[in-house]
């Protein structure tokens, strides 16, 4: 039936209100992965990488895995995530991240420090603090929800173009142009809190799946951020089962990039039976220099 009404709306017009939150949620769904029990990005012997590279061209490169797992599920933790970096600076560092059910509980956050072969606790951080360094914030991967933000459907364009990517992209990597002229639905954002680092973002996102392609960031009219996201399917029954092949950001204030990806689809997994003891204290303990 929402998707009846859905229709209607932008046959009349802007839609707003239930319709685009609806499909915000759809977007949350799908970024989360939530219609899988696991997912994991690389392993020890074929990690994924993110690189970041400033204006001046300084490059930092660093490979790591990520372990999210969505049926946890001990006590008051719905879902747990683990971060460990391979590479670069912060090789065996570790975070492992606990998901209340109560969605609004904030996140916790435990991070193994080799160089002080300890685990440090800490409280969630702001939505616009950076990740590792990068472009993309940890509102961007963790924490930012539909409810943060008022949205506003403004109908339906055609995609105008490939993916972003660095230039020269690293090894085979190239803009991913699947989606170029495919109609997608055109959402606006803006943030409920005041005096937010942007005024609002626009996303363009898959009408069937509700991958979110593009997210154009605005501060006082200007395009300040873009994030791209090449999504492929898992070919599970909900068409919002997806994963993604690489996530690239710039900044136009900095001039900086960020490119996070996986060279095969090897390197991404689902719903495997894994011990759920890897995400655990014990895990972070073990990493080492």
């Amino acid at each position: 039936m929402k998707y009846l009404v859905l229709a209607l709306s932008l046959m009349l017009g802007t839609a707003g209100g239930d319709e685009a939150l609806d499909i915000a949620r759809d977007i949350y769904f799908v970024n989360h992965f939530f219609a899988v029990d696991n997912v994991s990005y690389g392993d020890k012997r074929h990690p994924m990488q993110l690189l970041n590279l400033s204006a001046q061209g300084k490059a930092s490169r660093y490979r790591l895995e990520r372990h999210l797992n969505n049926a946890y599920d001990q006590g008051d933790i719905r879902a747990r995530d683990l971060v460990i970096f391979r590479s670069g600076k912060l090789r065996s560092t570790g975070i492992l991240v606990d998901i209340y059910k109560d969605d609004k509980r904030p996140l916790s956050f435990a991070i193994w420090l080799p160089a002080l072969r300890k685990i440090r606790r800490h409280a969630e951080p702001e939505q616009a603090d950076i990740w590792g360094g990068s472009v993309f914030t940890y509102g961007d991967i963790y924490l930012r929800r539909p409810e943060d933000e008022s949205h506003s459907l403004l109908g339906k364009v055609a995609f105008p173009g490939c993916l972003g990517m660095l230039e020269p992209a690293p090894e085979a990597l190239r803009p991913s142009c699947e989606m170029k002229g495919k109609e997608v639905f055109h959402l606006r954002s803006v943030p409920r809190a005041p005096h937010w680092w942007y005024d609002y973002r626009d996303q363009y996102i898959d009408t069937e799946t509700y991958a979110d392609y593009r997210a154009e960031y605005y501060k006082e009219g200007k395009l300040i951020k873009v994030i791209d996201k090449d999504w492929r399917s898992m070919r599970l029954d909900d068409p919002r089962a997806q994963y993604w092949r690489y996530w690239y950001g710039k900044d136009l204030r900095s001039g900086s990039q960020g490119l996070a990806w996986v060279e095969e689809r090897r390197q991404v997994s689902w719903n495997k039976k894994v011990n759920p003891k890897l995400w655990s204290l014990a895990t972070l303990r073990r990493l080492s220099r």
